[in-house]
């Protein structure tokens, strides 16, 4: 079922947005190589104390799941896709990093996510970030009120392919507000005037996440949490909390 938001859960929702925002910016300022991403996860969670949020990820469990999520923050490196859990890695010179983070303030949640590179980029580490970013922007450009939520997966879909990037079919973005994950699925590829029709208070989580060996395949790490890349290709993720309202898109996870 697709709870449809009041203009005054909108604002609400900003603010716990507004805070996801400031721990991400928090933890893109602290990596650097030699950090590790355990002491990435205590910045998110000192951000998120401040603000008196809690964090919708510590904890969760799903059904694919066989253990609790044990951080506030997903932070996945190199051939990584999505779910990494927070280790003592330390980060190394050129390492692609995405960390994903969310925040639940006043019974609101915001989710969102970022891509970038610790030290030395390879330019095409840099070009799949920047194609992700895109296709996230495309993504939010098609998410008007009377759309259907297969133009938001075409849009995305459309820039990912023709970059040559694969997409894993099974994960892609959701509808958000009162907890983390709620209805409708919205895929990362997909045929557009298909699939729900888009209404001024629906709320989702456009997330665009590419392999850059260009094949959909994806296998699960032994600590069955994280996504890995079939071929050990890189990948990236972008991800905002966006509002369905009929002025256009509102991201709410912006700083």
């Amino acid at each position: 079922m697709v709870e449809i938001k009041t203009d005054a859960a909108l604002d609400a929702m900003r603010e716990a947005g507004r805070v996801v925002a400031d721990a991400l910016d928090a933890v893109r300022r602290t990596a650097a190589v030699g950090v590790s991403l355990r002491e990435l996860d205590e910045v998110a969670r000192e951000v998120l104390r401040e603000a008196g949020a809690d964090s919708p990820f510590l904890g969760y469990r799903p059904g694919f799941a066989a253990t609790p999520f044990p951080a506030v923050i997903c932070a996945s490196v190199n051939d990584a896709v999505v779910h990494g859990i927070p280790t003592g890695y330390r980060l190394r010179d050129g390492d692609l990093v995405s960390i994903d983070c969310g925040a639940e303030l006043g019974g609101w949640t915001g989710d969102a996510a970022v891509s970038f590179v610790v030290g030395t980029p390879a330019p095409a580490d840099l070009a799949l970030i920047e194609t992700t970013e895109r296709a996230l922007a495309a993504g939010i450009e098609a998410a008007l009120v009377g759309a259907r939520i297969g133009d938001i997966s075409h849009a995305i879909g459309s820039v990912g392919r023709a970059a040559g990037y694969g997409i894993p079919a099974d994960f892609g973005g959701h509808g958000v507000g009162r907890g983390m994950h709620e209805d409708p699925h919205v895929p990362n590829d997909g045929r557009p005037g298909r699939g729900m029709v888009l209404r001024h208070g629906m709320v989702l989580a456009i997330e665009p996440m590419f392999l850059a060996g260009g094949r959909d395949h994806y296998r699960t790490a032994p600590d069955g949490w994280t996504l890995l890349t079939h071929d050990g290709s890189r990948a990236a993720h972008a991800e905002h909390t966006v509002a369905i309202t009929e002025d256009g898109p509102r991201i709410l996870t912006l700083p």
